[in-house]
This record gives structure tokens, C-alpha cells and sequence, in this order.
């Protein structure tokens, strides 16, 4: 019972099938091959539109990247308080930037709001030179919280983004489950919506290690090419990162692998849901479920062989937070979750 993060999960067949197909013979070197344009032309053809695209190996490596485009001296990037870039990601944002600040702003669920943004504006104004320079927002799609940014609201976003020369990055790690949840296409939740820069997650979702830094605003794109070669991103058998990304949208693999990691989430929820002990903390919009569940029934569901994250409960609104005698759990649910390890868990924590 595999749930403490869909990074657990191995590599999908389709993708295992693409690197062999390419496992042979010879191509040009750091990216400059057949397979490395044709996936640029997939993405382009994905997002309907001339974005530029450079793959990387993480999702440490696409965020602190695409990040220090679009950052100066002294920059601050303004991003929720439990944010990937600002708690998860040992400062390599901070690093690869040359110092920006990740600015954590308030939001229930993991969200930011044009108010938040606004309010970040207030701590760190433009043209004070003792703060800093103002530089970007980064949101996650979807959130740390497991929920979901409606079209709406990251049009909102953007706009109090680009009104006050703020550029706008998204951490796409779980992407395809928000797209999936929204049934909006790649560029409905990107480059339509405002945003600027993408780091395009696949390895939670059936990769092995595949991720991509896309580029919209190509303002942004200039000397890319020596950020990704000087943080060591530039690979030189970068086919098998493409290759990755072949098997990964081929027959929309990539949406199928979503919708199966949405759907077992969604038959825990329900689960959850139909029991007088335990409940979901707020509601789970992709593959990942925050539970509240009693102590005893976490502890016996976790020596009995469920894996699975007690998630820290400061700084939660009153209303989410768990009793004395309960725990806040996460459980992320993956392409490879079955249903009889969701019917087990549910036994076990209900018992």
C-alpha cells in the first residue's frame, strides 16, 4: 500500500518501451539530435504555440532555472508559504538565482489570490532599493495542498502579475492531474491564462527522470542555454530524456496515467468519506488526498504495511485542523495505484 508520494511509483510501460527503442546505435550528442527536435516540435504542437523547450533531469533543476530567468539582482519571487521552491527544495532556487528570495505568502489550500500578490507588493515595493527587486510569482499546479487552480483564477492571478511587471512561473510537477481535473487543454492552463514560464513535470506521473523548463514569453529564453549548461542539465545522451517524453505523450499516455492516479484518489475520498472516524481535511482536486484519521487507526494502517505521510498541521486554518486525539495525513495516489490497495488501506483505517 504505496501512498506516500506518486514518486515511489516506477516507470511506466510505454516510457521503459521508448528507451529501448532508442537504447541503440548512435545520435548526435547534448540534445542535438532527430529525437530532441521532434519532441520540441510535440511540445510546441501540445501548447499551440512557439515555446521554447529545454529538458532537465528534476523538478528542483526546472523550477530554480526557470526561475533565475526571470529574476535580477536582489529579486524576490513571491510564491505560497508551503511552496516546493521555498520549502522542499534545499535552496537551489535561491542558489541558481544568485540570491532571490522566495517571498512565502498566506493562502488557504496551498493557493495564492491576487490579494495575497498584492499584499507581497506592499513588503516588497518596486523602486526600494534596501527591499529588493520584485521580480516574479510562482504558483504550483496543482497545489502542495492537492488542489487546483480554476482557468479563472490563474487569469486573475496573472493579471495583478503582469499589471505590476511581475513575471509568472508555474510548477507544473503534478500538470497533468490538474489538466486532467479541469479538462482544459496544456494551453488553456498556461500561456492563454498568462503564464510565462512552465516547469513541466513528468516523473510523478510514469517517467523516469523527465522533466522540461517551457518557455512562452521568450523574453525569458535568452541565455538559457548556458543556465541549463552551467547547472549541469545538459546531458550529453540527451535522447534518453527525449525518449522519455516520446513514450510519455504517445497515444496520451501521459492523460491516461492522470486520470487512473485521479481516480483512485477520488475512490479514497469516497472511502474516507463513508466512515464515522475519518474524514478528508478539504477536498482533493488531483491525486492527492489529505486525510483526517484517528491516531490508533493510522498507527495500526502504517505497521501493517501502508505507507504514508503524518502531514505538519501549523499554521492550518482552525477549521482544518485535526483533534488531539487525530493526525493529519497525505495520501498521493500514483499511475500504478491499485484498487485493491485503495480497498485494503480503507479496511485498515477504518478498522
Amino acid at each position: 500500500m504505496h501512498f506516500a508520494s506518486d514518486n515511489w511509483a516506477g516507470a511506466s510501460e510505454p516510457i521503459m518501451q521508448a528507451l529501448s527503442r532508442h537504447s541503440t546505435g548512435f545520435a548526435p550528442a547534448y540534445g542535438e539530435g532527430d529525437l530532441c527536435d521532434a519532441i520540441e516540435a510535440r511540445f510546441q504542437d501540445l501548447f499551440e504555440t512557439d515555446c521554447a523547450v529545454y529538458i532537465v533531469a528534476t523538478g528542483t533543476a526546472a523550477n530554480a532555472l526557470a526561475l533565475s530567468a526571470v529574476t535580477g539582482p536582489g529579486g524576490t519571487v513571491f510564491c505560497h508559504q508551503d511552496a516546493h521552491i521555498r520549502v522542499d527544495e534545499c535552496g537551489a532556487p535561491e542558489f541558481l538565482t544568485s540570491g532571490a528570495r522566495m517571498w512565502g505568502l498566506e493562502g488557504r489550500h496551498g493557493k495564492l489570490s491576487p490579494a495575497t500578490i498584492l499584499s507581497g507588493l506592499e513588503q516588497v515595493p518596486h523602486g526600494v532599493v534596501h527591499h529588493g527587486q520584485p521580480n516574479a510569482i510562482s504558483l504550483s499546479q496543482s497545489t502542495e495542498s492537492g488542489t487546483i487552480y480554476s482557468l479563472d483564477e490563474i487569469k486573475a492571478l496573472t493579471t495583478v502579475a503582469h499589471d505590476n511587471k511581475l513575471a509568472v512561473h508555474m510548477d507544473g510537477a503534478r500538470f497533468a492531474n490538474a489538466l486532467v481535473s479541469l479538462n482544459a487543454t496544456p494551453a488553456e492552463m498556461t500561456w492563454k491564462a498568462g503564464v510565462d514560464i512552465l516547469s513541466f513535470g513528468a516523473t510523478k506521473n510514469g517517467a523516469w527522470c523527465a522533466e522540461a523548463v517551457v518557455i512562452f514569453n521568450k523574453d525569458y529564453a535568452k541565455d538559457f542555454i548556458y543556465r541549463r549548461k552551467r547547472a549541469g542539465h545538459l546531458f550529453s545522451k540527451m535522447r534518453f530524456s527525449a525518449a522519455q517524453f516520446e513514450g510519455y505523450f504517445e497515444n496520451d499516455h501521459w492523460l491516461e496515467n492522470a486520470r487512473h492516479a485521479n481516480s483512485m484518489a477520488a475512490k479514497l475520498v469516497a472511502g474516507l468519506q463513508d466512515s464515522n472516524t475519518t474524514r478528508s481535511a478539504w477536498a482533493s482536486e488531483a491525486n492527492e488526498v489529505f486525510a483526517i484519521v484517528p491516531k490508533s487507526s493510522a498507527q495500526k494502517a502504517s505497521a501493517s504495511g501502508a505507507n504514508f505521510h503524518q502531514w505538519p498541521t501549523n499554521g492550518l486554518h482552525p477549521d482544518d485542523q485535526p483533534n488531539d486525539d487525530e493526525y493529519l495525513i497525505r495520501l498521493v495516489c500514483s499511475f500504478s495505484t491499485s484498487q485493491e490497495e485503495v480497498d485494503q488501506f480503507l479496511a485498515l483505517i477504518k478498522s
